[in-house]
């Protein structure tokens, strides 16, 4: 018997690292160190129990299924908090399935849920919040973009000394303005929408969005199952402007090769040349 190991995919941004992995049906996990995040949480394979925040797309098991051993394995070593930030409709039937393992186990983990409508927005730590939107896929579900908050000195005061921004602080003198700078999108699983419509997905550096069927005898099933057929991507894509593109939640009978070709025949070059794809073999990392 031919065991291949499991592999995750390892994508570099430079400041922060994306590592995952994402097949449709089977398992999607995108863990960020550096952001202390994990988008889905997969059957959290073991580089996704670090991250000390979960943000749950919805409830599919291939996104949901390894919470639970998430929040059993941070407790079993030792490791103190870890949160999961999952759509508002999901947080009781979570506890319902927490108390039932309980009941199998003889006492749940510690675990704690933080429920999420549309539009919220949290802080991960100083300065980095993440702010959900919703999509278009089941009752409930949720993307997320996690912004880097930066606060710059308004012009007019660039020629100022401490003691004087001091003074002007103490007079309740707003001296700074927000700029919000959105590092990664993840749009988790979607049927087509207007994306680029908001700020935070559309000028994000790295953008990460399911494409899961290729084959044109598969358009009625995308739409059945509000998936993204590679045909919705050139209008899903119009008017972003994000760095780095990521292909995710490509069927395991999709040929990368081929679905490379279709993708150099169905966007235009300047979009192309942004895009890339998760389960590539060059993003390959031996998790053994």
């Amino acid at each position: 018997m031919n065991i291949r190991p499991y592999r995750l995919s390892q994508i570099d941004m430079g400041d922060f690292t994306l590592a995952g992995y994402s097949v449709a049906g089977e398992e999607s996990v995108i863990v960020v160190p550096e952001l202390d995040i994990v988008f889905d949480i997969g059957k959290c394979p073991r580089e996704a129990l670090v991250p000390n925040n979960v943000l749950l797309t919805h409830g599919h098991a291939d996104h949901s299924v390894g919470l639970l051993y998430y929040f059993h394995q941070r407790h079993f070593q030792s490791n103190a908090g870890g949160r999961a930030y999952v759509p508002e409709n999901l947080v009781e039937p979570l506890h319902g399935l927490f108390r039932a393992w309980g009941r199998v186990e003889g006492h749940p983990p510690p675990y704690e849920l933080v429920g999420v409508s549309p539009g919220d927005e949290f802080e991960i730590r100083r300065n980095l919040l993440v702010r959900s939107f919703p999509t278009k896929h089941i009752r409930g579900s949720l993307g997320f973009s996690v912004i880097d908050v930066r606060f710059k000195l308004k012009e007019e005061y660039l020629g100022l000394g401490g003691h004087e921004l001091v003074k002007l602080k103490n007079q309740g003198i707003e001296i700074t303005h927000r700029n919000e700078v959105p590092l990664v999108a993840y749009l988790g699983d979607t049927a087509p929408n207007n994306y680029s419509a908001i700020p935070a997905v559309r000028d994000a550096r790295a953008l990460l969005i399911e494409c899961t069927f290729f084959d044109d005898e598969h358009n009625s099933r995308a739409w059945a199952g509000k998936h993204m057929h590679i045909k919705d991507l050139p209008q899903v894509l119009e008017g972003m402007g994000n760095e780095r593109i990521i292909i995710t939640h490509i069927t395991r009978r999709t040929n990368i090769g081929l679905a490379r070709k279709l993708l150099r025949k169905t966007l235009p070059a300047e979009t192309l040349k942004k895009i890339t794809i998760l389960m590539s073999r060059e993003h390959a990392v031996n998790d053994g």
